[in-house]
């Protein structure tokens, strides 16, 4: 029986062990492999009227000219167009890693000028350029925008959302392939998404139980470097082999963070406070006016009058004492607070009086 017990405790502990475990591609993603962001300049047309007013915009008159020029269209130097149903905008896009030219990526399209809705809109060919300045993607197309505005005759008008800015779902097409360094070098190196000792150790240990001693090091609290095979063709299979491995990360740092605009507090699991007594209670001061008519007797020969009566009224609840021991921890701070029917702000108040008195064993972070 006892040995029944045993087992059983130890298939708990297992299995509470594997449930906490995460994979590798969830804690961490190689270095180099990463997205790059992508701006442009372009045009949007076909708008109803709602686009730049290009008396106040003329960078939008000027790129007017320039892409009808390159169209084989010359205008006049003295032409002013007034082209309300044109809106300059700027064009930005995330190209993510590995991207071979012919892919397509969404783009987002923002007004730059003054138009007042780019719904129903289409994108003139823009380029895509990087960091570099070269360019690694064409755009085009029409939007969508979930915003829309309506004016009225009397001045009148109402808005829903953001109708200048719009998304053009795979409206860009990749052209150039973001060289990426996973190929180059002796080791890949595997950077974590939260900087933790705990977890890069347990991470090197994990990728040497699979892959065999001295197969990866711990470089320092938020990146482990990991020996690559030197064939470029059997890297992609190496990693998918690496970030399929199981980690136990190591536990988060006492935190407990503040909304001071909403009340919402999110205690850690490590939180912890020492000794510490405190007292929680408000005092309400009421103060009223309640006249009083003072009216005469019919044959008095007085007049009637109101005389003004002040009512005040102070009214303390009972002070709220909260007593905590050594080592109290998460649990016990909101069963304490609960136990009273107190609000969030309560508790609130309270985790700042603590951090002031040094009682507190967490970081407090209020946003």
């Amino acid at each position: 029986m006892n040995l029944l017990k045993i087992f059983g405790l130890s298939m708990m502990l297992m299995l509470s062990v594997a449930a906490r475990a995460e994979r590798i591609k969830d804690l961490a993603q190689v270095a180099g492999v990463r997205d790059n962001q992508l701006v442009g300049y372009g045009l949007v047309v076909g708008l109803d009227g709602t686009g730049d007013q290009t008396a106040q915009t003329q960078f939008t008159i000027q790129s007017i000219r320039n892409m009808l020029n390159q169209l084989g269209v010359t205008l006049p130097p003295t032409a002013n167009p007034q082209l309300k149903n044109v809106a300059a905008v700027m064009v930005h896009a995330t190209l993510p890693p590995f991207a071979k030219p012919g892919n397509t990526i969404d783009v987002t399209v923002s007004s730059i000028g003054n138009a007042k809705s780019l719904r129903g809109g289409s994108l003139v060919l823009t380029p895509l350029k990087g960091a570099d300045g070269a360019v690694y993607a064409m755009a085009q197309g029409n939007l969508v925008v979930g915003g829309f505005g309506v004016d009225g005759n009397d001045g009148s008008s109402i808005t829903v959302n953001v109708p200048s800015v719009g998304r053009v779902p795979n409206g860009a097409t990749v052209e150039r392939e973001v060289a990426s360094p996973f190929h180059d070098g002796e080791f890949l190196t595997l950077n974590l998404h939260r900087n933790d000792f705990t977890t890069a150790t347990r991470m090197a240990n994990a990728i040497d139980d699979v892959l065999g001693p001295q197969s990866a090091l711990a470089v320092d609290g938020g990146s482990v470097r990991v020996v690559a095979p030197a064939d470029a063709t059997q890297r992609v299979a190496f990693m998918s082999l690496v970030e399929n491995i199981d980690v136990a990360p190591g536990d988060a740092p006492a935190k407990v963070v503040v909304n001071s605009r909403t009340g919402t507090v999110v205690i850690g699991n490590r939180v912890m406070v020492s000794a510490a007594a405190v007292t929680h209670g408000s005092l309400t001061v009421t103060i009223s006016n309640n006249p009083i008519v003072s009216q005469p007797n019919p044959l008095a020969g007085g007049q009637t009058a109101v005389v003004p009566k002040t009512d005040i009224e102070v009214e303390q609840e009972s002070n709220r004492m909260f007593l905590f021991n050594p080592g109290v921890s998460l649990d016990d701070i909101v069963q304490a607070v609960n136990g009273v029917g107190a609000a969030p702000g309560d508790l609130v108040a309270i985790l700042e009086a603590l951090k002031e008195a040094g009682a507190l064993r967490a970081e407090l972070i209020v946003i």
